[in-house]
Formats: structure tokens, C-alpha cells, sequence
């Protein structure tokens, strides 16, 4: 017995020293105590002194250990203890390296070795898994959180939760999971299994163990063929031969599932209303005409339906989607096997909700009917609609931008060779008015085509650091023009307003398009407000299908008191060509145009309506934070100025004919030399002869073949530092990582004027002029 107590005491000062080097000092002076008897103990007459070392040792042992523990708590912790140490639930504290500090009887009792072994290892009995599970809850609750975490085990459930102190203590409890109110332990008639990522059974609790006769390792030892995440139905491999069964499945952490088996009654058997209300998921016994017969808790819930209520109608509570309900019930009760889930919708729901139906048949003495197993499917339909919802806003975007693409070329034509025309013209001609109006519906139409770009983000954006304050100081004229003498436009502005980054004119035409709609939702007059603040999201903000990230944002939300925008149509009203004003009043194209742009600045656009009331919309721009303000690099004053006439020669790739005449006109009229190519193989072979002088590229972006980019880039493998004009109907994403290699390149957005062309070409060559890059000597290229 005194060995016994001696290791205790040597395993408890062992523990202290490693925690507290002041500790280790006072028993320093323990062991010289000690030491000092053993040497003395032959010697009478110092009897008297070692007996005084030993007991001052002592003392300065228990001072230490008292200032020790007082040391390794704090005031919140200590409470927490004191409040616990009587409790009937076991509950423990330890430190960062697992070392126990304090643990209630309860917990000594219940994990054997706890102080020894530490958490992990003694409560290894529970699960596999408790050591990785103890590991996520210790990250999860640091600095002052709260963690918890369900645990299947062979004899249940367990609910383990943490919480983290200071200087790195953490206090655990593990708490059965309460029993329900018929006394039966939750999930415990329920075979349920806990299963990883990997599809390794990590718990299986007591019914299923009976189920299969023993201990599964793996999942495919369980099922037949192992369900999937959205699976609902499966086979048992019971240990009576196979079962058929329902699932239920609840992801975890870490990948982890947790499944739970309802078998299927077979013919002749009837599920007892005590199991029924027990079952973990929601169930529903329906008569072959569609009458609910029973149900349990989870299912009320689900569906809506008070505790007592009257026999109702499974049709009452749910609505097929493009099928009747009571259709699939009669088919569902003639087959003779599960039918696959049905997606259903709610009926009397205050917000729309799905459930997930899965039925099979049951011959009972009472009459034939039906199982049904609910599960809810909101979050499914949701996501299944944004990715709907985002494929075919992806679909129009492309088809708006390759219409506009081709529109644009031709635009270009027919507004250059107009122009070519009017310079024969002089306005005392009787066809001058005439050549005017085509060029200025050609604008016209070029001005749509730009919607539909702006829809489709294939625009090109000059963005800058705005103050939307002085935005809209500079708009409040033309607005207020804009509006009439009907309508007040009152503008809030918060004082405290961060800058936001974006394409100026563009910006401008999203608030112009969205005053213009609410003064047209006011046909006898009203209110705009628009008003301008700072947002602050410390989490992710939900709105609608769309989740904003957490950060800073500036909002613009332009109200009115118009007629408004009814629920069945404002899902639609950002899509092009949609419109609820009548023929002729509207292409359609205002709101796309403005989502398209906001989109493309990196914002966020919402719509909320009352009928009767009006129509709130609400822009969200990322707040920027610029370490230096941006300001534009002053012009030189020796910068070469674009002369009226040229000279050079340029090398003009276009595939499109008419194009290609226009600007091939245009700058051999301004004096310049041009060399013609229909792609870009062409433009490679004409640059392989070596006394060919070239001052400047002018190129389409896309083309068949080899596109303007990257033939450029070939050619400026040996023609380095020669400046490059790149023309395009939309850029798309072909020009992204080009500018750092070709430093010497513009952009010159179709369609564009006579004048738009030879100003490009002027400017571009007056750059290289100013910044002269040295020649390589010229070399061959050989052509892919």
C-alpha cells in the first residue's frame, strides 16, 4: 500500500513539473530533504536536522502545488467547476497537450484511467473516431466558443461539447442524448450506422448489429449496392437475407454520414403507431385514395398539420410539379416495387418549399395503402434553380454577344463608307441629309448593340476610383430633365462614403435606366429616392438565390411609389427583351443592360416590389480602398501631337470584306500606306520578308485561325516594339494578359466612325514616337 501511494504522489508531482517550473524548484528542495535523511539517517546526533529539512521540504511541496493550481485556472473556469462537480454527467478539463487538470466523479467513473491516460485513450470505448472528433471540437472552440458534436456508438447517441478557457483549457461534457417522451432512448429502435468519405464504417449502434448479426467494417458489408448522398432507398444485407429498406442520411463533418434504416413492412404487417412517432425521420401512412391515415412528429412539422386534426387529403398538403399528385398515388399503389422520389411543393406554406417523396406499398389487415417518406428538399430546388437560372442567363448572354459581335461589324461598314460619302457631300447637297440620317440611325443601332454587350459583360470597361457622391452631383441636371416636372427626385447622400472602382459612363447609364423606369412606373406623378450609404457585412448577407461575401460595400438603392412589379414577373424582369410596358414604349433592354453592367463591375443588383406600392432596386459595389489615391500621370510637354495627315505603313488584318475596305479607304486617305491581310496566317507570311518596313498593326481581335493576339505575338517575336491597334465588336477574354506583353497596344471598340480611326491611329504611332523602342534585326518566322 505504501508503494502504491508513493507512485501516485511520483505521477502527480510528475504531471505538476511538467506544467510549472516553479514547481520543479520547490521540489528540488524536496529531494535534498530527502537525500540529506538518507546521508544522516546514521548519525544520532543530526537526527534532529534532517527531521526539520524534511518537514520544511514538505511545506514548500504543498505551497507549491497550491500556488500551482491556483496557477492553472481561472475565475470563469473555476465556477464552472465548482457548478459541475456534482453533476451527474461526466465533465473534465484538460490542457493543450491533453494532460487532465480537474474531472468530475461522474467522469471518473464512467472513463477509467482518465487522469493517466488522457481523454482520447479513455474514451476510446465510445468510438474510432473520438480522438479526431476531440481534435475538430478543440479547434472549433478556441478563444471563449462553444463546440458540440452528436456521436454514434453501439449503445446510442452522445452529444460531446466544448468549450475553450483561457491559456488554452478546454472544459468537455458528455452527455447522453435526452430520451424522448415515451421513456425510449432517442435513434435507439432505429438501426442507424455512421459511415466516412471513404465509405469506412466508423459507429454502428445495437439494432443494427442484430440486423446484420455482428460488426461491420465496411459499407458495402451493410448494403447490397451502397446509397449515394441523395439516395432514399437501398437493400439491407440483414443476417435473415436481404431487407429492403428507406434511407435517411445527415451529413457530418469531415465528409462523414450518418444513416438511418426504416425496413419496409412486408405485405400482411402493420407498423405500430408507437414505432411510427419514433422514427427519426418523417413518415407518413397514407389509404390508397390519398387519406392520412397516421403520421409522425417530423412529418406534422413538415407538413403543417396541428396534432388532432381531422383526416386530411396527402393532395391538400402537396402539389405535384407537371404531374397530379393523385395520379402518382394510384401508380405508386398498383406497382409492386418503390417508385423513384418525387419532387413536390407545399401548399399553404408562407414561403415556397419542397418535399421529397419516396412511396412504397403495404397490405395490411386493415386494407391495402401506402408508406410515404418526406424529406425536405427546399435547399435542393433552390440551388437546382440558381444553376438553371445561371445556365440560361449564360445561354442569352452568349447568344447577345456573338449577335452583337456581328452586328457591330456590319454597323462599322455601314458608318464608314457613310462616312467616306459625307466627304464628298458638302451640307448644300441635296443627298447630305439624307447620307446624315443613315449615319446617325447607324448610331442609333450601335447604341443597342452596346446593351446587348453591356447584358452579356463582353463590353470593354475603362473602371476608376468614383465618389458616387460627385456621380451623382453631375447626373442631378440631366435626372431631374429626365423625369419631368411630374415626379421629385430627391437624392441622400450617407457623408461618410468610401470610393467604389468602376467604368464612369457606365455607371452613369445603370442610374439613368433605373430612374427612367421608376418615372415610368409614375404615370401621375411621385417621389424618386435615391439614396446612397455604406454596408458593413460582418457575415455573408442571403438575398434571394445569391449570397453576398462578407466585407465592405457601398448602396445605391433607387426607390419609387409606382405601380410596381407583380411576384410572377420579377424573376423575369432582368432578362433581355422582357417588358411590361406596352409595344413601343420599351426595348427591353434597360434593366438587362444594368445587370450586365453591375455584374461586370464585381457588383451585386436586387429587386423588391409591393404591388400598389412601388419598387425598390439595390445596388451593392465593393467599398475600395486605395493605399494611394489615384491620380492621372500628367501629360509631358514635348508629347507628340497627332498630325492631321500620316505616313507609315500599316498593316491591316481584318476577316470581314466591307470592314476591311472602309479602314483600308480611311487611312489611305489620310496619307498613310496599307497592306492588306484576311487573318492572321496571311499577316505572318507577309512579315516574313525581311526589307519589309511595318510603323504600325491594326487588327481584329477575333478571327478564324490564328486571332489578333496571338499572331501579334508571333510577330513580335522579331518586329519588337511595334504598336498594335486592336479593333473588336467585344474583346472577350482574348486580350486579358496581353497588355504586359505588348506594352505598345490600344483598343478601338466597333463600330467606329472615319475619324474614331484615324484619331487611334494618330495617337497609337505618336506613343511609339515618344517612347522608341530599338529594333531587333529582322529574322524569318516560321508560321504554325
Amino acid at each position: 500500500m505504501a508503494r502504491w501511494n508513493q507512485k501516485k504522489r511520483a505521477e502527480a508531482i510528475l504531471g505538476l513539473l511538467q506544467q510549472h517550473p516553479i514547481v520543479s524548484l520547490c521540489t528540488g528542495a524536496v529531494l535534498l530533504a530527502g537525500l540529506s535523511t538518507v546521508v544522516l539517517s546514521g548519525f544520532a546526533e543530526v537526527a534532529t536536522l534532517s527531521a526539520c529539512l524534511s518537514v520544511l521540504a514538505a511545506v514548500a511541496l504543498k505551497c507549491a502545488i497550491d500556488w500551482g493550481k491556483g496557477r492553472s485556472r481561472d475565475p470563469s473556469l473555476d465556477a464552472v467547476m465548482d457548478f459541475l462537480s456534482d453533476d451527474p454527467v461526466p465533465a473534465m478539463c484538460f490542457d493543450p497537450d491533453g494532460f487532465v487538470i480537474w474531472a468530475n466523479p461522474a467522469a471518473e467513473a464512467a472513463y477509467p484511467g482518465l487522469q493517466a491516460d488522457g481523454p482520447a485513450r479513455a474514451m476510446a470505448a465510445l468510438s474510432k473516431e473520438i480522438a479526431p472528433l476531440l481534435r475538430r471540437l478543440k479547434r472549433t472552440s478556441l478563444d471563449g466558443h462553444t463546440a458540440s458534436e452528436i456521436l454514434s456508438t453501439r449503445l446510442g447517441h452522445v452529444r460531446l461539447s466544448m468549450r475553450g478557457f483561457a491559456r488554452g483549457r478546454f472544459l468537455l461534457r458528455v452527455e447522453p442524448v435526452p430520451t424522448r417522451d415515451d421513456g425510449a432512448m432517442a435513434h435507439g429502435p432505429v438501426p442507424m450506422l455512421c459511415v466516412s468519405r471513404t465509405g469506412t464504417v466508423l459507429a454502428m449502434n445495437e439494432a443494427l448489429r442484430r440486423e446484420l448479426g455482428g460488426r461491420a467494417r465496411r459499407v458495402e458489408d451493410v448494403f447490397v449496392s451502397p446509397p449515394d448522398a441523395q439516395q432514399l432507398s437501398a437493400v439491407l444485407r440483414a443476417d435473415a437475407g436481404d431487407v429492403p429498406v428507406l434511407v435517411h442520411q445527415r451529413n457530418l463533418s469531415a465528409g462523414r454520414r450518418e444513416i438511418s434504416l426504416i425496413p419496409i413492412p412486408p405485405q400482411g404487417v402493420e407498423v405500430s403507431a408507437q414505432g411510427l412517432e419514433t422514427l427519426p425521420v418523417a413518415v407518413v401512412q397514407l389509404s390508397k385514395e390519398g387519406r392520412i391515415v397516421d403520421s409522425n412528429r417530423a412529418a406534422r412539422q413538415l407538413l403543417d398539420i396541428a396534432p388532432g386534426t381531422d383526416v386530411v387529403n396527402f393532395t391538400d398538403c402537396v402539389t405535384g410539379l407537371g404531374r397530379s399528385v393523385s395520379g402518382w398515388l394510384k401508380d405508386a399503389y398498383q406497382a409492386h416495387q418503390p417508385l423513384q422520389p418525387e419532387v413536390m411543393r407545399l401548399r399553404n406554406a408562407d414561403r415556397e418549399s419542397f418535399l421529397q417523396v419516396t412511396l412504397s406499398r403495404t397490405d395490411g389487415a386493415l386494407g391495402g395503402g401506402l408508406m410515404a417518406v418526406l424529406q425536405d428538399a427546399t435547399e435542393l430546388k433552390t440551388l437546382e434553380a440558381q444553376f438553371v437560372q445561371s445556365q440560361k442567363m449564360q445561354a442569352i448572354g452568349q447568344l447577345a454577344g456573338g449577335v452583337a459581335h456581328d452586328f457591330n461589324n456590319l454597323l462599322t461598314a455601314i458608318s464608314g463608307h457613310c462616312d467616306l460619302l459625307l466627304l464628298r457631300h458638302d451640307q448644300g447637297d441635296q443627298d447630305y441629309s439624307d447620307l446624315l440620317q443613315i449615319n446617325q440611325n447607324a448610331n442609333r443601332a450601335a447604341s443597342l448593340v452596346g446593351q446587348l454587350l453591356a447584358y452579356s459583360r463582353k463590353q470593354t470597361l475603362q473602371p476608376e476610383v468614383l465618389d458616387i457622391r460627385d456621380t451623382l452631383s453631375e447626373l442631378t441636371h440631366l435626372l431631374n430633365r429626365l423625369v419631368g416636372e411630374k415626379v421629385q427626385l430627391t437624392l441622400l447622400n450617407d457623408p461618410d462614403l468610401a470610393h467604389l472602382r468602376a467604368d464612369k459612363r457606365q455607371l452613369e447609364q445603370v442610374l439613368m435606366n433605373l430612374v427612367v423606369n421608376a418615372r415610368d412606373a409614375m404615370p401621375d406623378g411621385g417621389e424618386i429616392v435615391v439614396e446612397t450609404k455604406s454596408v458593413h457585412l460582418d457575415a455573408p448577407l442571403v438575398r434571394g438565390r445569391v449570397t453576398l461575401p462578407l466585407g465592405d460595400y457601398i448602396c445605391v438603392t433607387v426607390t419609387d411609389q409606382g405601380v410596381g412589379i407583380p411576384k410572377d414577373k420579377i424573376g423575369k424582369i432582368f432578362e433581355p427583351f422582357f417588358t411590361t410596358k406596352r409595344t413601343g414604349e420599351g426595348t427591353g433592354l434597360g434593366l438587362s443592360t444594368a445587370y450586365g453592367i453591375v455584374k461586370q463591375s464585381g457588383g451585386f443588383i436586387f429587386a423588391e416590389s409591393v404591388l400598389g406600392k412601388g419598387t425598390a432596386f439595390d445596388l451593392y459595389f465593393p467599398a475600395h480602398h486605395p493605399v494611394v489615391r489615384e491620380v492621372p500621370a500628367p501629360q509631358s510637354a514635348d508629347e507628340v501631337k497627332p498630325t492631321e495627315t500620316g505616313e507609315g505603313v500599316i498593316l491591316l488584318v481584318e476577316d470581314e470584306a466591307p470592314v476591311r475596305a472602309f479602314a483600308a479607304r480611311a487611312l489611305r486617305l489620310n496619307g498613310f500606306t496599307v497592306l492588306e491581310a484576311e487573318n492572321g496566317e496571311v499577316a505572318l507570311s507577309l512579315l516574313e520578308n525581311p526589307s519589309l518596313v511595318v510603323d504600325l498593326f491594326v487588327t481584329d481581335v477575333v478571327m478564324p485561325g490564328l486571332d489578333g493576339p496571338t499572331w501579334v505575338q508571333q510577330a513580335l517575336e522579331y518586329r519588337a516594339g511595334t504598336p498594335v491597334v486592336f479593333m473588336s465588336g467585344y474583346a472577350e477574354d482574348l486580350l486579358l494578359g496581353s497588355e504586359s506583353a505588348m506594352p505598345c497596344a490600344s483598343f478601338l471598340q466597333k463600330p467606329f466612325s472615319l475619324k474614331q480611326l484615324t484619331a487611334a491611329v494618330h495617337t497609337r504611332l505618336a506613343t511609339a514616337q515618344v517612347v522608341p523602342q530599338e529594333p531587333e534585326p529582322p529574322r524569318p518566322s516560321v508560321v504554325a
